[in-house]
């Protein structure tokens, strides 16, 4: 059997005992969920995040010092990875549904119908901020498009991050030329009524999570749903090429990428980190988005191409251990860490929400990380999906797939 089959045979059955190719790209998801994870988590733990104003209750410089070190590499920055390995993602199972014979469409359409449904109950549940209903409209296009050439997709993709760019840069000339911008003076009452509300019941937590979804709406059409998109681009023609398949074969390409997005990519962060903390609402803020739009593809890049450059090193097989079986389950990871971040901060459970200092928060993130790749590699020494993975596949195929392993394979 060919390599490129068998990474494809075994994307379509997830374990962290795959075949190299899937190895690799397993990891690099585990590792796109910490970032999401990193960036998610400060804005369940505080109504200030992302207001443009800093929470009066932690304005130490070590406090600043996390939001500038959580806006430079990590905002902006993962969803784009995660979008990239949907794009991704969707190649294999394209291949996995032309070697089965089974018709690609109706199965397409049924996961994207699974992802909107999490999605809206993520969103008026848990969070907000959710990125699944996004990518099950988004799946839309990218089926219209499964057809397109690699390179088209490309240069589609370059497209799309440029266009998003100019009307970031447009937006920014008009409001100089109008001499407006600032953050509005009724921004700080609204972030403690939404606190309080947070910290209610379940009807009022419920409620406000409801009252925040046309902001987020707003967010993430004119912002992340361009860019995912792009980006979903850039998997898919990463996975017509193949081209997280033979590693060695992209030595020189991986190095290339790391030096542009630790260069001009970090440059673009720091701006970014600078405009939205220092000079929030203003003119420089906004085409500071615009600049890292164009920039935070290449500080993603940098990261994949270091997590994928480790993965083939010294201690690949130890870095594909910590990180493969959480990304083998990322769905069930990206809905727990929501659930889990809701018991903390919302009334569900402790209600900590506006109570916890950036440094704390970020020390909570990597704590949950830690115990997600615990249990997800206990887990997978049993199963053979995650249990949400598991429920969006037999809903996909219509079957029911077996679910644990057999004891030969958990020797």
């Amino acid at each position: 059997m060919k390599p490129h089959a068998t990474a494809e045979r075994a994307a379509d059955t997830p374990t962290p005992g795959a075949g190299a190719r899937l190895a690799h790209v397993d990891a690099l998801r585990g590792f796109a969920l910490l970032g999401i994870l990193i960036v998610n988590i400060g804005f369940l733990a505080s109504t200030y995040h992302g207001s443009g104003i800093e929470d009066p209750a932690f304005g130490s410089p070590l406090d600043s010092a996390v939001g500038w070190f959580v806006a430079t590499f990590f905002e902006a920055k993962f969803f784009l990875l995660f979008s990239f390995l949907f794009g991704y993602g969707f190649t294999l199972q394209l291949a996995s549904a032309e070697r089965s014979g089974a018709r690609f469409t109706p199965r397409f359409l049924r996961r994207l119908a699974g992802l909107l449904v999490l999605g809206v109950l993520h969103a008026v549940l848990l969070f907000p901020g959710d990125i699944l209903t996004t990518y099950a409209v988004l799946g839309l296009i990218l089926l219209a498009l499964h057809r397109i050439r690699p390179r088209t997709a490309v240069r589609t993709a370059v497209g799309l991050f440029a266009v998003t760019a100019a009307v970031y840069a447009l937006l920014a000339l008009g409001l100089r030329l109008a001499g407006g911008g600032g953050v509005d003076p009724g921004v700080a009452a609204e972030a403690e009524r939404a606190a309080a509300a947070l910290r209610g019941g379940a009807g009022s937590v419920i409620a406000e999570h409801l009252a925040q979804l046309p902001d987020v709406v707003f967010l993430l059409v004119f912002f992340q749903a361009p860019a995912a998109l792009a980006a979903f681009l850039l998997g898919l023609a990463a996975g017509r090429t193949r081209a997280l398949g033979d590693l060695a074969r992209r030595r020189t390409v991986l190095i290339r990428l790391q030096w542009a997005g630790f260069t001009v990519g970090l440059l673009g962060g720091v701006l970014y980190a600078h405009a939205g903390l220092a000079r929030p609402g203003s003119a420089y803020q906004v085409l500071a988005i615009g600049i890292d739009v164009v920039t935070a593809p290449l500080l993603a890049a940098a990261y994949a191409a270091t997590v994928l450059r480790l993965t083939q090193g010294r201690f690949g097989e130890r870095v594909v251990a910590v990180l493969g079986p959480v990304g083998s389950m990322t769905l069930t990871g990206y809905l727990t860490q929501s659930l889990v971040c809701a018991l903390l901060f919302t009334g569900y459970g402790a209600g900590l929400v506006g109570r916890v200092s950036p440094p704390v928060v970020l020390a909570i993130a990597l704590a949950l990380f830690a115990a997600q790749i615990v249990v997800s590699r206990w887990w997978l020494r049993r199963y053979r999906y995650g249990p949400v993975e598991w429920l969006l596949r037999a809903w996909t195929t219509l079957s029911r797939p077996p679910l644990r392993r057999s004891p030969a394979s958990e020797g």
